[in-house]
Order: structure tokens, then C-alpha cells, then sequence
């Protein structure tokens, strides 16, 4: 893949630019420093919630903790996304993340320090993880040529995917090679942390200025054509709430965010208690992760070649209701496949959710609001998710009643998400 240029900060190049200095050369490698702190910053995002599956059937934590430690990142990155916003207009996307991938640091450090800073530590990576959810899509938007934002959406599921996917599959093999501490598998995420922060530092040197409607800290940026939207609609989420756009994005990415935390947490305990073995269970706990990072790189970049995206959602509906029919009916027999499914649908739908923001906004500020909006109600409905779930198979004794549940929430979201998919005509 060609390294996507960088949109410039204004028409003509500036001698005191650091974008542009130095002629084509420098931009390029303005561009690599760019993109290479964008994806790991990416592959960072997701690793800490990747942890806990594969430890859990063989590390000894308890259901409550299980649950608790399911339920606090969707809670966390729901109450804080608003946040987000502020953070923007004061700081700026470049710095906005910069200061985000040092609390995803911090919050990978705490998480070694016994079960209290497990809890404290996942709590502080949730509230760095929603700043970046909510900034990602308007750094790309801003920073990226449009016809790469597909791509560039793509790339930043699939490292996130990757990141998740490789420290998960280490987690039982480091546990073992430690004496079975699970400390010592936890602090794995501390490496990409260190990295992420520093590859994003670079980004600092990014001019700053108020951020307006229309601009940014780096200066004007390129709009896209079509009606305008007023600045007191486009760049405030209680004004994009009076919206059904709004009210669409909410519920599908709260409602595939739900699924994704929930079968994240519980996907290993499903299948142990259908007689897969543990250290098996976790392994097709990586598979899952794999098949997000694939379905999270084709489906934005499918996705955003087109004015449409309403088929694209169908099309994940169905992949992730073949994997849950695939857990009812023989859980035990392809595993693989039915997580590779499973993967593959939950990472397409989490990362065509950006793609849904970056189409239907008619500006930054007016992407940047409906992010906010949309993941606030997203998380705070994803956050029941891993609960809801626990008490269905501790009522019923098995995991048939949490399963069919995951079915009609697929069938919900498909009904509620059809008007964020395509422009209003």
C-alpha cells in the first residue's frame, strides 16, 4: 500500500511549515512519521481488552471479575467520549491523541499492580481510548485525502486488530513461562503503549490555533462540497441529537458494541463449557481478534468506495448471526470458524462505524459531534452487555438464552441502523 500524502495545511507550502519544509523529501518522510505513529497508535488501542479472555479460563479469575472487568471499558469510554470534544477544541487532534496514547501508557503500567490496579488501570485505558475513538475519524478526515479515508479507517481496525490479536495470543504462553503470573502477561501491553506514545509524539509539532468550524489547529482544511450545515448543529452533539442520523448512529454502534464487548469477554467461557479445552478456548480467542482485524481493514475500505452503505450493514448482520447459529448448534465441533466469523462481522461493523461518521458529516466539527454522540449512547448500551449476559447463563445454566439474545440484537440493529447508511436524499 502507497503511503497516503498528508492533506497540507494551507494552499501554498509555508517555510516555517514542518510538513513542508525542505521540499518533496521532507514531505515524505513527513508522511511516513505521520502514518507509522497512526498505525501504533492503532495496533495500541485495542490490547488491554484483548487480555483478559484468553487468561481467564486458566488464570483463576472469579465470574464477578470476569464480568466487572467486561463491563467497566464499554461504561468508561461511554461516559468519557464526551470529553472528547473539549479536548479537540483546546488541543487539537495531534494533540488530543498524543496526550491519549500517554494515558493508554499509564493506564498498561497501573494494570500490573495487583487486582485493584487491574480494575483502576482498565478504567484509565477506557477513558484514553475514548478520546482517540472519537478524534480518530476527524484526524483522518483532515489528514488524509479523501478517497484514502476508507483506507486509512481500514488500516486503523486492522492494526488494531493486530495489536489486539498477537498480545492475546501471548498471554498463556508468557503466563506459563512466568510461573503462572498473570501480572507478567498483563505488562505485555506496556511495550506497545511506549511505542504508540512515541510515535505520536512527532505530531506535537503541529501549529496550534482555536479550533473553528471548518478549521483546525493546523489551519483551514479542505471541505467537502455539498449543503452546509450551521455551527451550532454541526459542531455540538445537542444539536446533532434533534437529528434521526444521530439517533440511527447511536443505536447501531451501541448495539454492535454490545455484541462485539460481550463475545469478546465470554467467547473462551462459551466454549470451554461446550468441552473445548482451556488453553484451546484461547487460542480461538486470538482467532476472534484475527478475524477483527480483516473484517475491520475490507469492510471501511468496501464500504467507503461507496454513496451506500446499507448493504454493507446487511452483510455484516449476517456473518455475525452465521457465527452465533454456529455456537448454538455445535459450539464444539469448528470453533475456529465460528470465531473467525464472529471476528470478522463484530470488527467490520465496529470499523465501518467511522466510516458512517466521516460519510454523513458535512464537516470536521460536524464528524467530530456525531462521533461524540454516537459512542457516548453506544458505550453506555454496549456497558450492559457482558452483565446482561452473565446473569442469562448463570439463570439458565447454559449459554443458549445469552446466544439467542446476541440474534434478536443483530436483527434490532439492522432495523434501527438502515438511516445512518445512506445520505438523506
Amino acid at each position: 500500500m502507497s503511503v497516503p500524502a498528508p492533506v497540507s495545511a494551507s494552499p501554498t507550502p509555508s517555510p516555517s511549515s514542518p510538513r513542508t519544509t525542505g521540499g518533496p523529501p521532507r514531505a515524505a518522510a513527513s508522511a511516513v512519521v505521520l502514518v507509522t505513529g497512526f498505525v501504533l497508535l492503532s495496533f495500541n488501542t485495542r490490547v488491554a481488552f484483548g487480555q483478559l479472555g484468553p487468561l481467564a479460563p486458566v488464570a483463576g479469575f472469579g465470574t464477578g471479575t470476569v464480568t466487572l472487568l467486561g463491563l467497566l471499558p464499554p461504561l468508561c469510554m461511554g461516559l468519557f467520549a464526551p470529553l472528547a470534544t473539549p479536548v479537540r477544541r483546546r488541543l487539537g487532534e495531534e494533540r488530543g491523541l498524543f496526550w491519549a496514547s500517554v494515558l493508554l501508557l499509564a493506564g498498561a503500567v497501573v494494570r500490573v499492580l495487583g487486582l485493584p490496579g487491574l480494575f483502576v488501570g482498565t478504567v484509565i485505558v477506557s477513558i484514553a481510548t475514548a478520546t482517540v475513538n472519537v478524534l480518530i475519524p476527524v484526524f483522518v478526515r483532515s489528514r488524509f485525502a479523501h478517497r484514502r479515508v476508507g483506507v486509512m479507517m481500514g488500516v486503523y481496525a486492522l492494526s488494531m486488530g493486530a495489536g489486539s490479536a498477537l498480545v492475546a495470543a501471548l498471554m498463556v504462553p508468557v503466563w506459563q513461562a512466568s510461573g503462572h503470573s498473570w501480572q507478567a502477561a498483563m505488562g505485555l501491553a506496556v511495550i506497545p503503549s511506549a511505542l504508540a506514545a512515541v510515535a505520536v509524539a512527532p505530531q506535537l509539532r503541529a501549529p496550534t490555533a482555536a479550533v473553528r468550524p471548518g478549521t483546525s489547529p493546523t489551519g483551514p482544511r479542505p471541505q467537502p462540497s455539498g449543503p452546509s450545515v450551521p455551527a451550532t448543529t454541526a459542531g455540538r452533539p445537542g444539536g446533532v441529537l434533534r437529528t434521526g442520523l444521530a439517533w440511527s448512529l447511536v443505536a447501531y454502534f451501541g448495539f454492535q458494541t454490545l455484541l462485539f464487548y460481550t463475545t469478546l469477554a465470554w467467547l473462551p467461557a462459551i466454549l470451554v463449557d461446550a468441552g473445548v479445552a482451556g488453553t484451546t478456548a484461547g487460542t480461538m480467542q486470538s482467532l476472534f481478534i484475527v478475524g477483527v482485524a480483516v473484517g475491520g481493514f475490507v469492510l471501511p475500505v468496501l464500504a467507503a468506495a461507496r454513496a451506500d452503505q446499507r448493504p454493507h450493514l446487511v452483510g455484516i448482520v449476517l456473518v455475525c448471526a452465521t457465527g452465533y447459529v454456529g455456537l448454538l448448534a455445535a459450539p464444539g465441533s469448528v470453533p475456529a470458524l465460528w470465531s473467525l466469523l464472529l471476528g470478522a462481522g463484530l470488527g467490520g461493523g465496529q470499523a465501518v462505524a467511522g466510516v458512517l461518521y466521516v460519510k454523513r458529516g458535512r464537516d470536521h466539527e460536524h464528524v467530530a459531534a456525531l462521533s461524540a454522540v454516537a459512542q457516548t449512547g453506544g458505550y453506555l448500551i454496549a456497558a450492559t452487555g457482558p452483565l446482561t449476559a452473565s446473569v442469562l447463563r448463570t439463570a439458565t445454566g447454559t449459554w443458549q438464552a445469552p446466544l439467542l439474545t446476541f440474534l434478536g440484537i443483530l436483527a434490532l440493529s439492522l432495523v434501527t441502523s438502515l438511516r445512518a447508511g445512506h445520505d438523506r436524499p
